[in-house]
């Protein structure tokens, strides 16, 4: 690799680092650098990208527990169900490809896109502590986000963000909290399986994993003391979704289409 290949994927990383702490999707940059810069194929590029997805995760929940935005007693069930549900989804996706599921999911990103528009404030409150989901409601749910987050990974973050600040009345913040919690724990299990299948390049993931880890850990720290931090996840949150809509619908190449007649 040229010099400038370590900068890009060190710099590219810590803003990857920094949208998954904020809101998720984070990894459509590292997968990027990943496979068009440094030239891994894509499921080596799937393996080593987990490596900093965790180092930015350990980080992250750290900067947040330490500044009093996490708590891990009264989220215990939510991350359990969620961590399980995971465990499920990264075993069969060892031997089913998620491909079929893209379809969907592209649909389901539309629906989410509306939910964040419709009613902004709802996602610009604190923390309600005297709310408490009913488990028969919270475990199921977060058992399917879980297995969906291990199974495809692809925008389990903002699906899981809508379900605490619209279910279980968390602030953005706080639900972002628990969020890289669970991501951290089940992460383990995805290196696991990805280095037992030889598909982790860890020279190149630990140095992706030196952005994505400063990212994740000054972006926790600032948006757990950030009076505005709330306000700012969401708009964050909104940019990526219609990002990733972009992306998925493949609208540049449509409007190219349309100039062409």
């Amino acid at each position: 690799m040229e010099w400038y290949h370590y900068v890009i994927a060190i710099a590219g990383s810590a803003v990857a680092g920094a949208i998954n702490t904020l809101a998720g999707n984070g990894s459509a940059i590292t997968l990027t650098i990943l496979t068009e810069l440094l030239g891994l194929p894509g499921n080596v590029a799937n393996g080593t990208n987990r490596v900093g997805v965790w180092t930015q995760s350990v980080a992250g929940a750290y900067a947040f527990y330490r500044n009093g935005k996490l708590h891990v007693r009264r989220s215990g069930t939510i991350i359990l169900s969620t961590v399980i549900g995971a465990l499920a989804g990264i075993i069969v996706a060892v031997y089913v490809s998620s491909e079929q599921f893209m379809f969907v999911f592209r649909f389901l990103l539309v629906a989410m896109f509306i939910v964040i528009l419709v009613k902004p404030k709802r996602w610009l409150r604190e923390t309600d502590a005297s709310k408490t989901l009913n488990p028969w409601i919270s475990i199921p749910l977060f058992l399917v986000l879980g297995f969906y987050g291990g199974f495809i990974q692809m925008g389990m973050g903002v699906f899981f963000l809508a379900a605490m600040v619209l279910g279980a009345r968390y602030s953005l913040i706080d639900s972002n909290a628990v969020k890289i919690v669970v991501v951290a724990i089940y992460t383990i299990a995805a290196l696991a399986i990805f280095q037992y299948r030889g598909l982790i390049d860890w020279p190149i993931g630990l140095l992706m994993a030196v952005g994505q880890t400063a990212g994740g850990y000054f972006t926790a720290h600032y948006a757990s003391s950030y009076p505005q931090a709330n306000v700012w996840a969401h708009r964050v949150l909104v940019a990526v979704v219609i990002l990733a809509l972009v992306k998925l619908f493949d609208i540049p190449a449509f409007f190219a289409t349309v100039g062409n007649f």
